[in-house]
């Protein structure tokens, strides 16, 4: 699942492409991809006449920012955008195709079909669910080591599942949660509460340093994942842990081990995160 550099990438290709297009019809040939309306006709028909103002992201949501609504969209697994010209033909994993006035159309499309989408009247979007339980942005002001440390002395969780809780923190998914705990030096399976002010300082700063050079990078392309514009990201050449299982670790050479923590395949070294 794209995480917060890969859709961060996503939401600036996409700015450049649909920044100013104005939607003259929405085709939908997957409905359950719309989760609000509960019509799909009724989502159709607000988009239309509706001009694309901004493209912003939550967490790991992008936010299409309309003249009168905001549509949230989360990638899922497979979702992917892309600008294209009428006459180029689509396949069955096209679920949702935005008609533009200038003759070009944006398409969503998803192999598995988890992605959604939904709209609100502008002003309304954070307040409801999908983003109004979604903690605060890792490179925001709000996301502090005091804020970090109190929401993980609440919790007797493992620190691998306390940060891939969205509540606690938005953007991070497996594979940055595996390289920040690592550059942190912090072993996956320690339990959130005991984790000291001096380790949380460490962990709150690799937490902003990995995401922030995700994103210079393009993201991590680990099987599927391009940008808008079928660019793969990059940053996957720079991961220490993350899918090299049974490779040295490149601080010590001990051996990467992989376990599951929390339902998820979990990567570290057992000499530097102890």
């Amino acid at each position: 699942m794209p995480e917060l550099p890969e859709v961060e990438t996503v939401r600036r290709t996409l700015l450049q492409l649909v920044q100013g297009k104005k939607i003259q019809k929405v085709t939908i040939h997957w409905p359950k991809i719309i989760k609000k309306p509960e019509e799909s006709e009724q989502f159709q028909d607000a988009l239309v006449g509706q001009t694309i103002q901004d493209v912003n992201r939550r967490g790991k949501f992008l936010k299409f920012i309309l003249d009168d609504y905001v549509l949230v969209s989360h990638l899922r697994m497979e979702g992917r955008y892309g600008l294209y010209n009428p006459e180029e033909e689509y396949d069955k994993h096209t679920h949702v195709i935005f008609s533009f006035v200038d003759g070009t159309e944006l398409r969503y499309r998803d192999v598995r079909k988890f992605g959604t989408m939904h709209l609100f009247s502008k002003g309304e979007e954070d307040n409801e669910l999908p983003l109004s339980q979604l903690g605060p942005e890792p490179f925001s002001k709000s996301f502090t080591v005091d804020y970090l440390r109190e929401r993980l002395k609440k919790t007797s969780r493992k620190i691998k599942a306390a940060l891939l809780d969205q509540t606690v923190v938005v953007g991070l998914g497996n594979i940055y949660v595996d390289e920040a705990l690592f550059r942190a030096g912090i072993n996956p399976e320690r339990i959130a509460n005991q984790i000291t002010l001096a380790e949380c300082r460490v962990l709150h700063k690799e937490i902003i340093a990995t995401l922030g050079e995700a994103v210079e990078k393009g993201g991590s392309t680990i099987r599927s994942y391009v940008n808008t514009q079928g660019e793969i990201g990059m940053f996957q050449l720079q991961l220490f842990v993350y899918g090299r299982t049974n490779e040295p670790c490149k601080k010590c050479g001990t051996t990467l081990t992989k376990s599951v923590v929390g339902g998820r395949g979990t990567h570290f070294c057992g000499k530097c995160q102890k």
